[in-house]
């Protein structure tokens, strides 16, 4: 087989000569089909930025036949992020900055003037062939969607659009940074499918993902280098089991529509301090909609009977009165983090629910010095936010969710993007340091990963209580 790449002990660094990958060999040759795998910061992203160019080798070899190949064909490539794509959560698209938005604005239509449409955002960037356009869009079950703006599209949605938008381009590689976070089973498995096939038909593809999730159709595995497995606890509360007390969410008859679209219908739950709920529903169930009512971000909360710690919504009370009361992570919210904050600042910025810097007081730093320990994360208070793995990244917004030891933490989806060791992790942290007075919403699509002190369960289905118990 011809290679396509070849690295011999390759030293790569990043802009200020900060090493990013040293003692690197590796062979690519056409026909095989790579996963890069490891624990959160062992540089699988990385290894994506090396591919498409983004480090400045200092030692070794680096070489590209395919570039050569493709130069004696005709093409006049002469770098190698002219003949790749990479779909990833992080938004490097000049498109469209999630940073440049707030977070409430992807439930406000009122308000999204300058937010590019699906489609918009699909056909700006590098040209492509229209016969394409229509066949990708079928192919990824995203025709309908051509008409919302960004911020509108679930997680599951986004995922599909970005890499809509790298396969209209036809590219000679495919790079995919943990293709499967945020999808429920079906579509993952659906996702997997389209993905088998694309290899089936030749597609060249590299993939980061966990060990334990590797596709059958990869031939090779490359694991990157483990993390520290040192254990340092916050010591324990007196008790995380699950007192119910007063209702601090209550809902009647709760609904939500989009241009005439049902998207909640009759949602009546009630939930107690000191409960611990899963909520679960496949993409597009909703989810994230009920979620945003209960944070103070959706615009329709205030149409709706919903009362959160005893108050009516809209009786006078802020958003701000709501957030302090709340922790809450969900698998967007790094996207909006634009501005230049270390780990540390990033993290601290939960004690104000804003997401810029403020001082902390020092009873402040050492509930937060303890939970960078506890998690593992003292390498990453000064590194720069923005050029964390995103699985960094969401290490550092789970504990700015936490800092506050907030009456209630919605947690959406807190495991996606974590290796084996950051999931024990944090299971230990919600199952034995949790207070008695402490309600938990924890957000899964796989059942399998929820923390043994998860006492209820609602289940929503194409926007209706499918479950509850």
């Amino acid at each position: 087989m011809a290679k396509l790449i070849e690295i011999e002990n390759g030293r790569f660094v990043r802009m200020g000569n900060e090493v990013a990958i040293q003692d690197l060999s590796w062979v690519w040759q056409d026909g095989e089909t790579w996963a890069i795998t490891g624990d959160v910061g062992s540089g699988k992203t990385t290894f994506l930025d090396l591919l498409l160019g983004q480090l400045r080798q200092t030692e070794g070899q680096i070489h590209w036949p395919i570039l050569e190949v493709l130069r004696r064909a005709g093409r006049p490539v002469a770098w190698p992020s002219e003949i790749m794509e990479r779909v990833s959560f992080k938004e490097e698209s000049r498109l469209f900055s999630y940073g440049k938005h707030y977070y409430q604005q992807r439930y406000d239509f009122a308000d999204a003037d300058d937010i590019p449409t699906l489609e918009e955002y699909l056909r700006n960037g590098s040209p492509f062939e229209e016969a394409h356009f229509e066949p990708v869009c079928d192919e990824l079950h995203i025709k309908n969607l051509l008409p919302l703006t960004l911020v509108k599209l679930s997680n599951g949605q986004t995922r599909r659009a970005r890499l809509a938008r790298a396969l209209l381009r036809k590219p000679e590689i495919l790079l995919l940074d943990e293709p499967f976070i945020g999808l429920d089973v079906q579509t993952r498995a659906e996702l997997d499918q389209l993905l088998k096939s694309l290899v089936a038909r030749g597609q060249r593809l590299v993939v980061t993902t966990k060990p334990d999730q590797i596709p059958d159709w990869v031939t090779n595995v490359r694991r990157l280098g483990p993390i520290s497995t040192t254990v340092s606890k916050i010591a324990t509360h007196e008790t995380s089991a699950e007192i119910a007390g007063e209702p601090i969410i209550e809902c009647e008859n709760v609904r939500v529509t989009y241009g005439g679209k049902p998207i909640l219908q009759n949602i009546s739950w009630v939930v107690r301090r000191g409960e611990h709920w899963v909520l679960s529903g496949p993409n597009g169930s909703g989810k994230t909609t009920l979620l945003s009512l209960l944070c103070g971000d959706h615009p329709q909360a205030y149409g709706n009977n919903i009362r959160l710690f005893g108050s009516q919504r809209g009786s006078g009370e802020t958003i701000w009165e709501i957030k302090k009361r709340i922790g809450f992570v969900s698998p967007e919210l790094h996207l909006y983090f634009n501005e230049p904050l270390d780990g540390y600042d990033a993290a601290g910025s939960g004690f104000h629910d804003v997401l810029v810097h403020r001082e902390l007081t020092p009873e402040q730093q050492k509930r937060l010095d303890k939970l960078f320990a506890h998690f593992e994360l003292n390498e990453l208070k000064k590194r720069p936010f923005r050029q964390m793995s995103t699985g960094e990244q969401r290490m550092i917004l789970l504990v700015r969710a936490l800092v506050k030891e907030p009456e209630l933490m919605i947690l959406d989806e807190p495991f996606q993007g974590l290796d084996t060791r950051r999931v024990e992790l944090l299971k230990d942290w919600l199952e034995n340091h949790v207070r008695a007075d402490q309600t938990i919403i924890f957000v899964s699509h796989v059942l399998s990963d929820i923390p043994g002190n998860m006492r209820h369960h609602l289940r929503l289905e194409n926007g209706r209580i499918a479950v509850t118990a």
